[in-house]
């Protein structure tokens, strides 16, 4: 377990790396470690971030008495990359990665053998992806980063929200952190978008150019990524598969104004940039190649923040 602070480096610069929908099955894709290590290599991040679905645990090839074993070995190959360049990270979970056989808690003691995993202080004993991890300049609290678990899926098939209990944790999260009685600043990251992603794209008539059908509570219902986000190099090849009862994490993440944005992944072909209410809300495409992707688009998302503003920050992939 990684026990040092998260800082700033001496030129006040912190560079995060999201990493979305590795997805791996019992045979791990050389060319999914490739991509990690060569944007490792490349971008040399203070912390790297697991959103999600870094197992496919349904995968056929986890059919065998030996699942739980071979996941073991599955997880510690997709984490070697981030551990050879010794840099700490930070894991929260999807709605596939249970599904192997072994609880997220259970995958959680497995990260946490190795010395570079940082975990803060979980929600609970069960939730072991939702957490706050604090970021100081020198010895100075001034950022925050939260982790949260978005779940999984019903009986029915609807996947699930952020839940009531989970969003009074983080409210009581963020009046913890507050230094000099005001709300540090801080981005969200988790698997499963929110309902509001919906209200950033632009709803037109089937048959229109570029534009993704909707299921579930949108069945019926087609959609395109506007203008301006399709020329900062957005893309949007499959519609939101977001949860259909909206439980209110939005709101409580942008009530107080400190929380910058929220990312995501789940939806491996989609990948921009939107604005709702003074949040970004960011996809980051998927970056496993045993599962389906957006091409030679695969990738992670990079986040660089600035000690000198801490009200913005740069984001690319």
């Amino acid at each position: 377990m990684y026990n040092e602070k998260l800082t700033f480096n001496k030129n006040g610069r912190f560079k995060i790396m999201q990493v979305a929908d590795v997805q791996e099955c019992a045979t791990v894709n050389p060319d999914t470690i490739k991509l990690l290590t060569l944007a490792l290599e490349k971008e040399k991040p203070d912390l790297v971030v697991f959103t999600g679905d870094q197992i496919y645990g349904i995968h056929p090839s986890f059919y065998n008495k030996n699942r739980k074993s071979q996941a073991v070995k599955v997880l510690k190959k997709i984490i070697a990359p981030v551990e050879n360049a010794g840099v700490p990270f930070a894991v929260t979970y999807g709605n596939h990665d249970s599904q192997v056989g072994l609880t997220n808690a259970e995958q959680a003691d497995i990260y946490a053998e190795s010395p570079f995993n940082i975990s803060g202080t979980p929600h609970s004993d069960t939730d072991r992806g939702t957490f706050r991890l604090p970021l100081y300049n020198d010895e100075s609290h001034v950022f925050d980063i939260y982790l949260f678990d978005s779940n999984g899926q019903a009986p029915t098939g609807e996947y699930l929200p952020v839940s009531e209990e989970q969003i009074e944790w983080f409210k009581k999260e963020r009046e913890s952190a507050k230094e000099d009685g005001n709300y540090v600043n801080a981005l969200a990251f988790q698997h499963i978008p929110v309902p509001e992603f919906y209200d950033v794209l632009k709803r037109v008539k089937f048959g229109t150019k570029g534009a993704v059908e909707a299921f579930r509570k949108h069945k019926g219902e087609w959609y395109v990524l506007p203008e301006n986000i399709l020329k900062t190099g957005g893309f949007m090849g499959e519609s939101p598969a977001t949860p259909d009862r909206n439980s209110g994490q939005l709101e409580a993440l942008r009530e107080k104004g400190n929380v910058l944005g929220l990312l995501v992944g789940h939806d491996h072909i989609n990948s921009f940039v939107a604005e709702k209410d003074g949040i970004k809300l960011i996809y980051t495409q998927g970056a496993g190649f045993n599962v389906y992707g957006p091409g030679r688009q695969r990738g992670v998302r990079i986040v660089e923040l600035d000690a000198n503003n801490l009200n913005t920050f740069n984001t690319y992939t």
